[in-house]
């Protein structure tokens, strides 16, 4: 009988794509604005040039143990206890104006100011385009009074709070939030299951872990030895080698699911 829920938080509650998505638009076409540049080309050069950019930076080890992506490093303060949480505080500025210069020149402009401009002008815009699935709240309303709820969620805490300070109906919802960065390492690792487990009343067979991410959220899950549900909107491929233990189209559909269990 299952009497824990674990859910991912971002593109499982929040729809941080559509958020990153949008945000990058807005700052893509308010540069259009500035200089003439096509915003649809900077949009794939930002892309390609965060990732890039990203993978250079000192910290990018660590932010792969936690569980912080290149488009989070666009906006995020990252200001938490850890030695080398205040490192990336420091690095982020700069990670950010060369990544969106960077973007520019590859469009054909020559602007380290306008660089500069549009690294603060994208944190301004994701915070103002927080987006969470439809269903969101009617599921966990009808879970919220049967099971024990926990968020499980890769991220730097500070930035992960943002989202939930910007989301504020999500939180109440849940009996413990948990953050990879607080915790010190991110899913998969069985780990950080293991942790969130011990902040409820239940045993392994008693849990099951609900996240849009094989590499993360399932993977981690198989690891702990804790059934896992994929949200696969996306209609994604299976992985040869990570296998849920049931797969939905849609949130909705794990009511009719736990039902059955």
């Amino acid at each position: 009988m299952i009497k824990t829920i674990m859910f991912d938080l971002d593109d499982t509650l929040l729809w941080d794509k559509k958020s990153v998505e949008v945000s990058l638009h807005l700052t893509c076409l308010y540069a259009e604005a500035q200089c003439g540049v096509d915003a649809s080309q900077l949009e794939q050069s930002i892309r390609s040039e965060a990732v890039a950019a990203y993978a250079e930076t000192e910290v990018h080890e660590f932010t792969k143990s936690i569980g912080i992506n290149p488009f989070e490093g666009l906006w995020g303060e990252f200001d938490d206890e850890s030695e080398q949480f205040q490192v990336m505080k420091t690095l982020m500025p700069a990670y950010r104006r060369s990544a969106w210069t960077n973007a520019l020149k590859k469009s054909g402009i020559d602007n380290a100011e306008l660089g500069e401009k549009l690294s603060d002008y994208f944190p301004a815009m994701r915070q103002k385009n927080p987006f969470i699935f439809e269903e969101t709240f009617q599921v966990l309303d009808q879970l919220k009074d049967r099971y024990q709820l926990v968020l499980l969620t890769n991220g730097s805490p500070s930035l992960q709070q943002t989202k939930l300070t910007m989301s504020p109906e999500i939180a109440p919802y849940f009996d413990a939030i948990i953050v990879s960065g607080a915790f010190g390492v991110g899913k998969p690792d069985a780990s950080i299951f293991e942790y969130a487990l011990s902040k409820t009343t239940s045993q392994k067979s008693e849990a099951l872990m609900i996240g849009d991410n094989l590499l993360t959220d399932i993977l981690g899950a198989n690891r702990a030895g804790i059934k896992s549900v994929w949200v696969n909107r996306e209609q994604k491929n299976a992985h040869d080698s990570i296998s849920p233990d049931f797969e939905i189209r849609h949130l909705q559909e794990l009511i009719p699911l736990l039902e059955g269990l």
